[in-house]
């Protein structure tokens, strides 16, 4: 348990101090999340072995949100706490280390309003700098969000300078990565490098500095008669972060119609593979200590057309986006690689319903280049389906996916329910089956407003999968996919409680 002193201190001094500051014009919000969320997992985001047993668990999200507004100033913080129930003893140690974290800490300085009459810059409707941790979306999430689903969320560390100016929207972005302060040089090594990891005779020592350990997860020796080590590539920053990235958003809203671009260029570290000898065995990795990165571009338009008035009671909207990836990948491959979505979404009353089809491209037996796309730092959990099979972090298909879905929904007062059908295949031929057909799902949630802090959600997902799959998601033994159950289900509840404690204006 934390004790008083640890945590209410820090919150009280932040009050005191914005509230001292503050004037009549100035506003001061306090308020909480806490989150939590049960789950029942059999096969949930990978196929589960036949020999295996469903798991289930509670994780809990608990956040402190502070902001304080004024005309030339915005400033923002979220303090997290991301746990599993029983994860920590009844009474902990410094030892069993700190789950405490910072997820936003940021300052907005407003450089030109044009409806602020005190502001001497008036010549754009907005222009501003925000500065520090910060979560980060544009249009529907899909390449860029900050997954909240995700219990742990997604943040950027960076400098964004946004500016409006007539239904204009511009953005520019920049952050910059590095393990801690230092002295010379600019290597970066990404990820969260565990401290201890075994050796190739099984002995547990400490990881090597400034290495990214390779794994050995099947334990076979390969034709050489030594083990085989790798580290697949997961998507999403699945297990290789950024050194650095340069993004640049502009869109534009016309009545009912909004047209969006992003360019997005991520740079990650060089590396070299080699082993070094600890505990009286190797522990192979990849050495962050080459010069250069490998830049990763991804571009494209995103179309958006709502017809509010064409049926009644309802309304009808189309999406539509193209994006491509060219550079070269995290491994510093080259990289041709593309994505695209279109849909409808038409509503009638209470009910909605969405057919609509993605497609992300992948690597074939001829490929010469990586032609698998990475949809970036985005939110797969409301795109690919909600068991979290495919750019999440379990990995994707190398092959590339074609998912054809069609959503429902009907949304009440205080109550909505959710019904979403995907297909899924791969968009290359695998080597191992003559199979392109992944598996189907069906998506099933509940959503309950109980009062006005409280909201209730429960899911359940099942998937019908093909031989393909274990192929396709790169499971062991891929040899026997009987091995595997090919009928996963997942299910969850979560209560949401977001108090809102003060709002000053």
């Amino acid at each position: 348990m934390y004790s008083k002193n640890r945590f209410v201190p820090p919150v009280l001094c932040f009050f005191l101090i914005i509230c001292s500051a503050g004037s009549s014009l100035a506003q001061f919000s306090l308020s909480a999340q806490l989150r939590a969320r049960g789950e029942y997992r059999s096969g949930f985001s990978n196929l589960l072995p036949t020999t295996a047993d469903p798991a289930s668990f509670i994780s809990q999200r608990t956040r402190i949100n502070l902001g304080y507004k004024w005309n030339f100033l915005v400033v923002g913080g979220a303090i997290q706490d991301v746990r599993v129930w029983g994860q920590d003893a009844s009474s902990i140690s410094s030892a069993d280390g700190n789950k405490l974290m910072l997820h936003e800490a940021w300052a907005e300085v407003i450089l030109a309003n044009k409806a602020d009459t005190s502001n001497k810059l008036r010549f754009i409707d907005y222009l501003s700098l925000k500065i520090g941790r910060q979560e980060l979306i544009y249009d529907d999430a899909r390449l860029i969000g900050n997954l909240d689903w995700l219990q742990q969320a997604r943040r950027f560390d960076m400098a964004l300078l946004k500016a409006t100016h007539q239904g204009w929207q511009l953005d520019i972005g920049y952050a910059i990565n590095q393990n801690g302060e230092k002295m010379s040089g600019g290597f970066y090594v990404p990820g969260n490098v565990p401290q201890y990891v075994k050796n190739d005779i099984g002995v547990l020592v400490t990881t090597p500095e400034g290495m990214v350990p390779l794994t050995n997860p099947d334990g076979v020796s390969s034709a050489s008669g030594k083990p085989t080590y790798s580290n697949p590539p997961t998507t999403n920053g699945g297990n290789q972060d950024y050194k650095q990235f340069v993004s640049l958003y502009l869109s534009k809203g016309i009545h009912n119609t909004k047209i969006s671009g992003l360019f997005f260029n991520d740079a990650f570290g060089k590396y070299r593979t080699g082993s070094t000898e600890i505990g009286g065995g190797l522990v192979y990795g990849r050495y962050f200590d080459v010069k250069g990165t490998a830049n990763r571009q991804t571009y494209g338009l995103m179309f958006l057309q709502s017809f509010p008035t064409i049926i009644k009671n309802g309304g009808l909207r189309f999406q539509l986006a193209y994006y491509r990836q060219s550079g070269n990948n995290r491994d510093d491959i080259n990289l041709n690689a593309y994505h695209y979505t279109v849909n409808a979404s038409i509503t009638k009353g209470k009910f909605s319903v969405t057919p609509g089809y993605d497609a992300l491209s992948g690597n074939s037996t001829v490929s010469t280049e990586d032609r698998r796309f990475d949809p970036l730092y985005g939110t797969p959990h409301k795109f690919w389906g909600y068991m979290d099979y495919f750019y999440a972090g379990t990995g994707s298909p190398a092959q590339g996916l074609k998912n054809a879905y069609l959503k429902t929904k009907i949304t009440g007062k205080y109550l909505a329910f959710g019904l979403d059908y995907h297909h899924f295949a791969v968009a290359n031929q695998l080597t191992s089956t003559d199979q392109t057909k992944l598996g189907d799902e069906i998506d099933l949630t509940l959503n309950y407003n109980l009062n006005k802090f409280t909201s209730i959600d429960l899911g359940y997902s099942w998937m019908k999968a093909t031989e393909a799959m274990a192929y396709a998601k790169g499971q062991l033994p891929a040899a026997s996919p009987t091995s595997f159950d090919a009928t996963p289900q997942w299910a969850y509840l979560s209560v949401t409680v977001k108090p809102e404690f003060i709002f000053s204006k």
